[in-house]
């Protein structure tokens, strides 16, 4: 059966699937400041929650399998497969971190690959290795990035934090090496150089996995050509960042742009929840004056729960007195570096945010790291998310969209630890005023 037959009058062009919840919003961000009609759904959505989103030219998923053992991840990517397969959509994007951080058993996207072809085999596989828009570059196979918004830009195996990162570190920035590791052999790579000549002659009929450098943004243009022109004889699978996106939908027709946006300041309360430990977020939290700063300590983490309820209920009466609020990690390596304790440090501040959204009418709230935001997303009582404004490049705030009266309507952000300028948090009480 086509998931589409009841719900819209045609499938959309594009399914997406975020790795976890920060960058399928910045997925979803970049389709709708093309003028493409976008939702991101929370879970596979039922017929009637795609019917009540209208019709779409693009329908994504949020998930988290960036976080996830190779089992789970085929647990969980064979039913999204079928999903998209069945609504109709040409190309399937397998959304990942555009630094690439994958582990062989933490968030394998050859494992990824793997499933999801069962549902779009074909043999064709095009990978985008760069997203400039954020200061994302892959040149001869090799990726860089830059540290925080506008910052130096570093090849990501000598990447201040994507070098050390505590689950998923990248100590290789040749991405077909990468891959390779990853159980991905024979990627070939396609240089910037030759995008001149054109790239349909040297890409041949038989071609399967292919990584495309990106420098500039147009780039995108001659890649999305290509893809596109392949998914006409056969939907596809592509894997990549958000430039995936922006890629295909530069082949399409152009659309009329939304409305400009002037955010304006909060009308109610607002809170922070800060799970990332990323420098750049941290500078975000020390800019954030307006708050009031909460931490969960290492002792909260270990183990003391008594301490860690006064503390949720200390923001409550806070933010019911109309007093902004943000809550961090109490120092950069809570609990040591492993990756058992950081996800345990996820779902833990992901459970604090769900105690304040259950006792407080929330105006705002931001989400900051992308393991705590997937966990929190997942067990809200809501089901997709609508674009509403980009706050700086690869920070969405979103509206939420919930069947429960309290969450429908909520303006939120997920947002990556790398993401987003200083004043982020200042910006999201005050508005662009700010």
């Amino acid at each position: 059966m086509r998931w589409n037959s009841t719900a819209v009058a045609e499938p959309p062009r594009l399914g997406w699937y975020g790795d976890d919840f920060t960058g399928a919003t910045d997925t979803l961000a970049s389709l709708a400041r093309e003028g493409q009609r976008a939702m991101l759904f929370l879970r596979i959505p039922t017929p009637a929650e795609l019917a009540a989103a209208g019709e779409l030219d693009a329908v994504g998923i949020a998930g988290a399998a960036r976080a996830m053992s190779p089992l789970a991840m085929a647990v969980e990517l064979d039913p999204v497969g079928r999903f998209f397969a069945g609504l109709g959509v040409r190309v399937l994007h397998y959304k990942t971190c555009s630094t690439f951080d994958s582990a062989p058993d933490t968030g394998n996207i050859a494992t990824a690959i793997a499933v999801l072809q069962r549902a779009f085999p074909q043999r064709f596989v095009p990978i985008i290795g760069g997203q400039p828009n954020i200061g994302r570059y892959c040149l001869f196979s090799t990726l860089f990035a830059a540290a925080g918004s506008g910052g130096e830009v570093h090849r990501i195996d000598r990447h201040p934090t994507m070098s050390v990162h505590p689950v998923t570190p990248m100590a290789e920035a040749d991405l077909r090496r990468h891959l390779a590791h990853l159980g991905l052999p024979g990627v070939s790579g396609v240089h910037y150089p030759a995008y001149a000549a054109g790239l349909e002659a040297q890409i041949g009929p038989d071609a399967e996995a292919v990584l495309f450098d990106v420098t500039t943004a147009s780039d995108l243009a001659v890649i999305g050509t290509l893809i596109w022109k392949r998914a006409q004889s056969a939907p596809l699978l592509a894997v990549g960042p958000s430039s995936v996106a922006q890629a295909v939908v530069s082949a399409w027709p152009p659309a009329p742009p939304p409305a400009p946006f002037m955010l304006p300041p909060a009308e109610g309360a607002v809170f922070v929840m800060v799970g990332s430990l990323s420098p750049v977020t941290r500078a975000q939290v020390e800019a954030a004056r307006s708050f009031t700063h909460l931490e969960i300590t290492d002792a909260m983490l270990a183990g003391d729960d008594a301490a860690l309820a006064d503390l949720c209920r200390a923001a409550i009466a806070l933010l019911r007195d109309g007093k902004p609020v943000l809550v961090q990690t109490a120092s950069p390596d809570p609990l040591g570096n492993t990756s058992a304790l950081t996800a345990q440090v996820s779902r833990m501040t992901a459970d604090f945010v769900l105690a304040v959204m259950a006792h407080t009418r929330l105006a705002r709230m931001c989400i900051a790291g992308g393991d705590t935001s997937s966990q929190a997303a997942l067990a809200m009582d809501a089901w997709g998310l609508a674009y509403l404004a980009q706050l700086s490049p690869g920070v969405t705030l979103c509206r939420l969209r919930s069947n429960s009266p309290s969450l429908n309507g909520m303006e939120i952000v997920l947002k990556g630890g790398q993401m987003g300028q200083i004043d982020l948090f200042e910006t999201l009480l005050h508005g662009d005023a700010a």
